[in-house]
């Protein structure tokens, strides 16, 4: 039986909710700078301009340090732009206060990362109940929701295994039942399948395209590899913190 829980938060993350078929992310004029020093400011993006629908599944794609990952973790809400303005479901975040990106992080955003950020010290299990923790979810609900989800990713007989006794595929299965914990709109992966075989790379993308055709989840792949990119709805070009070029993919999914 589903868990179903409600997460109590600040006015403006109740403000951030789903709408079918609007624009779940719209960056405009987005630029970011750090400093070199005390004098010297690096100009990494340059005016960015984004729009992805809810329920799209987009590539971005470009060389290292095009930009793709300082993009990525201002949609993420991990970074502030240096100026524009970013709409996440129609709401201003750039105004938003730092505790209110971080609860709207926890609710409305997975994370998948080429690394899997998983905690080594813990089970598959209590790494996936990490996220309904911070958005308070009681110990019950949060047990019964993560094995849900580690059933979804077939990872239920390596649950109480930790991350050093799992392959890596089974790592990122786990990182990916993480992301989906506290339900979010959008999947932001960063290299998923980068550190993969293959044919394990291959499960992880047909994981990644379920989730958007059956769940309605929005995606956001950060990738090198043209082959993947060639299967999403849309394919953003970045080059020296320029999106230079924007085309449609193949839409494929793997699995059917």
């Amino acid at each position: 039986m589903a868990v179903i829980w409600a997460v109590q938060a600040v006015d403006l993350a109740d403000r951030v909710v789903c709408n079918m078929e609007e624009t779940m992310i719209q960056l405009k004029g987005i630029r970011k700078s750090f400093y070199e020093g005390t004098a010297n400011e690096l100009e990494i993006l340059h005016g960015l301009d984004l729009t992805v629908r809810q329920g799209e599944f987009i590539s971005i794609v470009g060389a290292s340090g095009s930009g793709k990952t300082t993009l990525m973790n201002i949609i993420g809400l991990l970074d502030r732009p240096s100026q524009g303005e970013y709409l996440l479901d129609g709401v201003d975040v750039c105004a938003a206060k730092d505790q209110e990106l971080s609860h709207i992080r926890n609710r409305k955003i997975g994370f998948v990362f080429q690394t899997y950020n998983l905690i080594s010290r813990t089970s598959a299990l209590k790494n996936v109940e990490l996220p309904m923790l911070y958005a308070g979810i009681s110990r019950a609900q949060r047990r019964e929701r993560a094995k849900e989800l580690l059933d979804m990713v077939e990872m239920t007989e390596r649950m109480q295994h930790k991350p050093d006794e799992l392959s890596g595929g089974q790592k990122q299965r786990v990182a990916i039942a993480r992301a989906m914990a506290n339900d979010p709109a959008i999947l932001l992966a960063d290299e998923p399948t980068g550190a993969l075989d293959s044919v394990t790379g291959r499960k992880i993308m047909d994981l990644f395209h379920k989730l958007n055709r059956e769940q309605g989840k929005t995606i956001v792949l950060i990738t090198h590899a043209g082959e993947l990119a060639a299967e999403t709805d849309r394919i953003i070009t970045i080059k020296d913190g320029n999106i230079t070029g924007e085309k449609a993919g193949g839409g494929i999914y793997a699995g059917v």
